[in-house]
């Protein structure tokens, strides 16, 4: 009767995928039929009455089901075992190109299931280990105890809408600029906090109606608290009060800068695209930015020869920069570009550096494998003459004074509002301690980057000073890049870290990063001279929780339990009057996640020390997104880090750079949110 009825109405996509996992099931019992194994159901027969008879007509119809499938020619198996195998060999690529590409913290035996689950949390959902999948409570109803997540077709517009394109973590739309997912390090996969914080009207009119008793329509609204359940077949939601948001009016004015991408300029000191550029500078004008960020590259400005700059490409970008009266914020970017989550561009070190480079690999950080990482200088040359008869410091400091000299005019109109001295890696000052392209994926600790000849003269003169020659070494029990604190003998709890080598050690490798910071800022101090400078701080938020901190020992923050790694960096910052970037102004985003939960960390915790430790200084605070934001709750939790509410000395931002201009950003609705965002900041009603 059954295949009758089959014959008839067809067989469904559903009815389809039963029959391949039933036949992949087959598969694995092949095995057992062709040793003449059968295994044959028989019904339990139950006396009724004097007669003998079965418990249910439907399982007779079941077993009939379950032998019409057996009984499949052998060549239909075949290609049913043929469709699994390549099903199979592309969910292996996808987790291998998500694992190499993105930095997913994929299981090793992860299926599609784990990568969709994977990107579901990325899009600020909650998926339950039993596949429930609901928004969080920022974002929508969750479901009551024990019921079933009632998904919409609405629910793919409510991630592309919130999350356009995924973040830290990895996947990109075709036309995502590179920056939107820069120096965050992290690249797993993060859940917003739950935020009091409603979302846009645009968002929940995507939303379709509900039907309620009386086949009236009941709006859902997945951006505010509430639930649904389902009653003598009867959709039934109930609506939390929406809690109010946040009014920032009247508040401290706090002026936006938005970064621009990484290739405005290209190799040859030449503008990509100025027309297009103009086009989006004018849109971003319309809605009171204060100005832009740009990196002037090393490895573009000082590509050929030493003290050769070109300043061409920049000089024209300045230019229509000022006729559109805006602002600059220009970074120093000593670095490379290329390699780090987010790069879309490649931009090396100089050539001639690369060429010195080949001849003597120690000029850059080094690991204890003796893997080199050319992303920057080794801080171990500032004061060693081996780029050409120049110290590093040197070769900085000439830099800065050409770019001082060539753009003197738009110093003396205050276009130039800031100058950002990159520092290291990223342009980050920090040693580069989790790089991908050795291996490192979140939440691994690290490795100490010290090995360098340079470094390692260094450390072998502040042993003998301390009378403990020994002690000229890096520690030999400190894992690798993937390690845990808990799997090593330095970072686990009572571990090497708080002995009498560790913290001599810790002293000296944290020292070698103030030390650096105080040579450049201090010659950045004085080739721009009133003019403000600033360095960029990285948040490490990672094991913040366990008593090492062991990813900000091997970043070179000593930051431990029992020691504030913090202070020490801010007083060199007051010393020469630079403001600090901190570039985690978002990061309380960051929900309670299982990838988070494991790896300790505490967002707030972190933020909290940093920005304490930089106004207790009384130096300037700016700030940067590290993920991808167009959503109101992202920039909530921006506006709540940059304006405190209730701080007693009205501590704030001294200034904001959202990070960075893309199509994406120029899209109408989250170019909306982003206006939005910016008379926040600045104070103004909406």
């Amino acid at each position: 009767m059954a295949t009758d009825m089959q014959k008839l109405i067809g067989t469904s996509e559903e009815d389809e995928e039963e029959d391949m996992d039933m036949d992949v099931k087959e598969e694995d019992d092949g095995d057992g039929e062709e040793n003449g194994e059968k295994h044959v159901a028989t019904p339990v027969m139950v006396e009724v009455g004097g007669m003998a008879t079965s418990g249910s007509n439907n399982q007779f119809q079941y077993h009939d089901q379950q032998a019409s499938r057996r009984c499949r020619p052998l060549e239909e198996k075949e290609r049913t075992k043929l469709r699994e195998r390549h099903r199979r060999a592309i969910t292996a690529r996808i987790l291998a190109g998500l694992r190499r590409h993105g930095n997913y913290n994929l299981r090793v035996r992860a299926d599609i299931n784990d990568v969709i689950a994977a990107l579901a949390r990325e899009a600020g959902w909650v998926v339950l280990p039993d596949g429930t999948t609901f928004p969080s409570r920022s974002q929508g109803p969750r479901p009551m105890g024990g019921a079933s997540a009632v998904v919409t077709p609405s629910s793919s517009h409510m991630v592309s809408q919130q999350t356009p394109a995924a973040s830290l973590r990895g996947v990109t739309s075709g036309y995502q600029s590179s920056g939107e997912y820069n120096a965050s390090s992290m690249k797993g996969v993060y859940m917003p906090n739950s935020s009091p914080y409603d979302l846009s009207s645009s968002t929940r009119s995507q939303t379709p109606p509900m039907v309620g008793d009386g086949g009236e329509q009941i709006e859902s609204h997945p951006l505010i608290g509430g639930s649904m359940n389902t009653v003598d077949d009867k959709q039934i939601v109930d609506l939390a009060p929406k809690l109010p948001e946040r009014d920032f009016a009247g508040t401290s004015y706090v002026p936006v800068y938005v970064m621009l991408p990484l290739g405005v300029i290209n190799m040859k000191c030449e503008m990509v695209d100025p027309d297009g550029l103009l086009k989006q500078l004018r849109v971003l004008k319309s809605v009171n930015i204060d100005g832009v960020m740009v990196d002037c590259w090393w490895g573009i400005v000082e590509a050929h020869a030493p003290q050769e700059y070109n300043w061409s490409g920049y000089k024209k970008l300045f230019q229509m920069v000022r006729e559109l009266k805006l602002k600059l914020q220009v970074v120093l970017s000593f670095h490379e570009c290329g390699g780090n989550v987010g790069d879309d561009v490649c931009i090396p070190l100089p050539h001639w550096v690369a060429e010195i480079g080949r001849s003597n690999p120690d000029i850059f950080f080094t690991d204890k494998e003796g893997r080199r990482n050319p992303e920057c200088l080794s801080w171990g040359i500032d004061k060693d003459r081996v780029l050409r008869g120049r110290t590093a410091v040197e070769v900085y400091f000439d830099y800065m004074r050409s770019f001082r000299t060539e753009f003197d005019e738009f110093f003396e109109d205050g276009i130039i509002s800031m100058i950002e001295v990159g520092l290291g890696p990223c342009g980050e000052l920090r040693y580069p301690s989790f790089p991908v392209k050795h291996g490192w994926r979140y939440p691994g600790i690290g490795e100490f980057q010290c090995y360098d000849q340079y470094l390692l003269r260094s450390i072998r003169k502040a042993a003998e000073d301390r009378g403990h020659s020994s002690w000229a070494r890096g520690p030999d029990n400190a894992g690798s890049y993937n390690s845990r604190p808990l799997e090593t003998g330095f970072f686990c709890d009572g571990g090497d870290y708080d002995g009498y080598y560790g913290r001599f050690f810790l002293n000296w490798y944290s020292q070698i990063v103030v030390d650096h910071g105080d040579r450049v800022l201090s010659l950045a101090k004085l080739t721009f001279d009133g003019t403000r400078i600033a360095a960029k701080l990285p948040g490490i938020y990672w094991w913040y929780k366990t008593a090492s901190h062991a990813a900000e020992l091997t970043a070179g923050f000593y930051n431990s339990c029992n020691r504030d790694g913090y202070a020490a960096i801010a007083a060199m910052l007051k010393k020469h009057g630079a403001a600090l970037n901190f570039t985690c102004a978002e990061i309380q985003m960051l929900g309670q996640h299982e990838d988070f939960v494991e790896a300790l960390v505490d967002t707030e915790g972190l933020v909290w020390q940093v920005l304490n430790a930089a106004w207790d200084a009384c130096i300037p605070v700016t700030s940067e997104n590290t993920l991808s934001c167009h959503d109101r709750i992202g920039y909530n939790k921006i506006l709540d880090t940059a304006k405190p509410m209730n701080d007693p000395d009205g501590r704030h931002f001294s200034s904001f750079t959202y990070l960075r201009l893309s199509p994406l950003l120029m899209e109408r609705h989250n170019f909306m949110e982003f206006e939005r965002f910016v008379k926040k900041m600045h104070g103004k009603a909406l």
